[in-house]
């Protein structure tokens, strides 16, 4: 996927995002129902920007509204934090003072977002969550941010779902918001910038957890048609300075299946490919569920792998790195290479994120959201309420998944997904399956034992 953090595919799949949004939109205005697939015949009127794969609102509301309205006006489930908070069992974690407090979550955005804070005090005022001071950091020359530039848009709609739902789970943890100054499109374009500014700011800052919503296609960097991987291996050393001060590294799985987007960061590969940062077998690969609520956020349907009319989760198996130890025992499902995803949480569309954005002065209000982009903060949370529960930082996650993965779903809180799969565009993805796969990687969680059985508490 472009490294933008979660974002358009093939023309064809960029047309039925933009027109999807563009209905939805209208929607906000008029109340009229349109569905995704009546939305895929209109005209595409622009190339989706690098930023929140999945984002569908196009014009901003007064207010949010419920599960049962959004399937009646707009066709689509929606949800606030309060119903995935509900959905992911992790009340009774707040209830015993587990909320992130004495934890740090690191996001990485380029340009980052002018309004994050008023946004975010906005956010919590609706669903009655505390505040939280975000701290920016301003990595190297970050350009004063131009509410008609689309790059700056895109990734300051990705910067305010990363930080409102990484809070929203873990409320009382300390964000570090980090902005850089170059746009990720695909290969290697702003990403020495992104990584410089990880080990910087776990060298500066007491770190738990960094959350990153972005990724480019293995295939689009420098050598890999000729079997030379150095222009990523190059890329790693932030990954492994976190690995050696036990920071615990996320990145999204991406929205497109199965396959993920060319050099020009719209067209997709006519076959399956993966993406770094999430194939790094030093970081956690997150990867996208559909879950179906009801207004309270009790579920009324098993969770599935995302798969609907706006996009697919991220999974497949490495181009690059080989099987790491850990995956050993799912070594018949990767073969002898790295696979992702590890864990899912959140993504899809058609159940999309409330999110509140002030930042581009013709679309104040709440939109909808949806991706791996989402996925990945609010699992940045619940890393964060482990963290605080065991008194330390967790490091690596892999082996600890891999290993409570081999006991009861009782014990380890990992719930195994087996519906659904992730083919999107004219690629064949992987189907769900009992125990692991490359559509839902382990499955996702239920909050509280989860947390419990990662603290080991």
């Amino acid at each position: 996927m472009g490294m933008h953090p979660a974002t358009a595919g093939t023309r064809r799949s960029t047309a039925l995002r933009a027109a999807a949004l563009l209905a939805v939109g209208a929607t906000a205005l008029t109340g009229a129902t349109a569905t995704a697939r009546s939305a895929a015949r209109l005209p595409a009127v622009f190339k989706l920007r690098p930023a929140s794969a999945g984002q569908i609102d196009a014009v901003g509301r007064v207010a949010p509204i419920s599960t049962s309205d959004c399937v009646a006006q707009i066709g689509i489930h929606c949800y606030s934090p309060l119903q995935y908070r509900t959905a992911y069992h992790l009340d009774p974690l707040y209830q015993q003072g587990v909320t992130g407090k004495g934890r740090t979550i690191v996001i990485v955005d380029s340009f980052g977002s002018p309004t994050i804070q008023h946004d975010l005090e906005t956010f919590d005022r609706q669903w009655g969550i505390p505040d939280t001071r975000v701290e920016v950091v301003k990595w190297g020359d970050v350009p004063v941010f131009d509410p008609t530039n689309a790059d700056h848009t895109g990734w300051a709609g990705e910067t305010t779902l990363d930080v409102e739902y990484a809070h929203a789970i873990a409320p009382d943890a300390h964000i570090v918001l980090v902005e850089t100054g170059v746009a990720e499109t695909e290969g290697v374009t702003g990403l020495p910038e992104m990584m410089d500014a990880e080990k910087a700011v776990i060298k500066s800052h007491d770190v738990d957890v960094v959350s990153q919503s972005f990724g480019a296609t293995e295939n689009t960097f420098p050598g890999y048609d000729k079997g030379d991987f150095k222009s990523i291996e190059k890329l790693r050393y932030a990954f492994k300075f976190a690995a050696a001060q036990d920071v615990t590294v996320l990145a999204a799985s991406g929205d497109n299946g199965a396959t993920d987007a060319t050099e020009n960061g719209s067209d997709l590969y006519p076959y399956r490919v993966n993406s770094w940062p999430s194939a790094d077998p030093l970081v956690t690969s997150v990867g996208g569920t559909q879950l179906t609520l009801d207004d309270g956020g009790n579920r009324t349907a098993p969770d599935r792998v995302w798969h609907d009319d706006y996009g697919a989760a991220g999974g497949g198996v490495s181009g690059v790195f080989e099987r790491p130890w850990y995956q050993a025992a799912v070594g018949n499902v990767t073969g002898g290479h790295r696979g992702t995803p590890d864990i899912s949480m959140s993504a899809a569309v058609d159940g999309a994120a409330w999110t509140y954005e002030s930042y581009d002065p013709t679309r104040v209000g709440w939109h909808l959201v949806g991706g791996t982009s989402e996925a990945t903060p609010i699992f940045s949370g619940v890393v964060a309420l482990a963290n605080q529960l065991a008194g330390h930082r967790l490091g690596q996650l892999n082996p600890r998944l891999y290993a409570l993965a081999l006991l009861p779903q009782q014990v380890s809180g990992i719930t195994d997904v087996t519906a659904g799969d992730n083919s999107w565009d004219a690629v064949t993805g992987y189907p769900a399956a009992k125990g692991y796969d490359l559509a839902s990687g382990l499955g996702t969680v239920d909050g509280t034992r989860f947390v419990h059985a990662l603290a080991g508490r």
